[in-house]
């Protein structure tokens, strides 16, 4: 059997649609979306084509506005958390909130090993000695097999984050997770996100205010100085700037 083939027979047992299919609506997508697009508008593509059950929204629990804006048309949609087992506890706080008050349903996404088994297996903190390595265990791997049970996917990925960052489109096709990729906040400022929380009176991560504007995994995440990169925390000291979820 063929990689294609094997591609097919997986979509009919899960009850998917084809990739060529959800491929060709990507495409269409992007092509019917102005680059600009509002959130809203980009949402409503997307519950006029696929069901809510084949959606899902990806949250780090920075902030709660994805998962509101998708479930104002989709309600009920699964929110996936990345458990990786180093969050901070106000990241924990925040994924519980978003639980609580949302019309939602929180996944969490969890690693193949725990914290305790993977210092067993690989030494302790791998994330000092081998972030990569860290990431795609514990953020990447798991998502991409959650991810087989989706048509498609959200993420808060904005192009004012980093450079880059900076041509993200509304709706792609992830040729590397096999679903369609969709951005709607891709266009906002950090300053429209914050605005948007606070006047919906949304759960929010309190490290927001408190110097991290960009909030990761506890022992890779610092501080940021005012009006610099809002990521510039994330792994600081090292070249990576991606944890290989958008790359």
């Amino acid at each position: 059997m063929t990689e294609t083939q094997a591609a097919v027979a997986a979509d009919a047992a899960t009850g998917l649609r084809p990739h060529d299919e959800l491929k060709a609506l990507a495409e269409a997508g992007a092509a019917e979306l102005a680059w600009d697009a509002s959130a809203k508008d980009v949402i409503a593509w997307v519950a006029k084509n696929f069901a809510t059950g084949a959606a899902a929204v990806a949250c780090s629990m920075a902030d709660a506005v994805l998962p509101a804006l998708v479930a104002d048309q989709l309600p009920g949609v699964d929110v996936l958390f990345l458990d990786t087992g180093y969050h901070f506890p106000e990241t924990y706080a925040t994924r519980n909130a978003v639980a609580e008050n949302l019309r939602v349903n929180v996944v969490d996404v969890l690693p193949e090993h725990t914290v305790a088994q993977q210092d067993s297996l690989l030494g302790k903190n791998l994330f000092a000695r081998d972030p990569a390595q860290c990431c795609a265990l514990r953020k990447v791997e798991p998502l991409h097999r959650t991810l087989q049970g989706y048509e498609l996917w959200f993420t808060g990925v904005r192009r004012d984050e980093a450079p880059t960052r900076t041509n993200t489109p509304l709706v792609v096709w992830d040729e590397k997770n096999g679903l369609v990729k969709v951005n709607p906040v891709a266009t906002w400022s950090y300053e429209e996100l914050i605005g948007y929380s606070e006047d919906n009176l949304l759960p929010v991560n309190p490290l927001l205010s408190q110097g991290y504007p960009s909030i990761g995994c506890a022992p890779c995440t610092n501080k940021v100085a005012p009006g610099a990169d809002p990521r510039s925390g994330r792994w600081a000291g090292t070249s990576k700037t991606e944890c290989g979820l958008h790359v």
